[in-house]
């Protein structure tokens, strides 16, 4: 199947994928109306957070360029020190803009 990609067809994608994304967030929803939430899932549910993230992290630390990897590793440094996201992620950012601008 084809679809045009400019005009209606545009159109069509974006409608697609928001409605894609509604069944998925609200199946979630509605699948875990049925789960008790004991311990066991509790846990299970905060390893997944850890787990997407490795998952997005790993990628871009092995195939990444030296700025992705410098970003990484400023990020882990300024994390470790100073126990706060927002700061890590401007300073992953930060590192990542400087060592691709130079």
């Amino acid at each position: 199947m084809n679809l045009d990609a400019t005009g209606a067809g545009a159109l069509i994608v974006v409608l697609v994928m928001a409605l894609v994304t509604l069944a998925t967030r609200w199946g979630g929803v509605l699948v875990m109306a049925f789960v008790p939430i004991s311990d066991r899932v509790r846990q299970f549910i905060t390893a997944m957070s850890g787990s997407v993230l490795v998952a997005i992290v790993a990628p871009m630390a092995w195939q990444g360029d030296s700025g992705a990897r410098l970003a990484l590793l400023a990020t882990a440094v300024t994390m470790l020190v100073l126990k706060k996201p927002l700061p890590a992620i401007a300073a992953g950012i930060a590192v990542a803009a400087l060592v691709r601008q130079f």
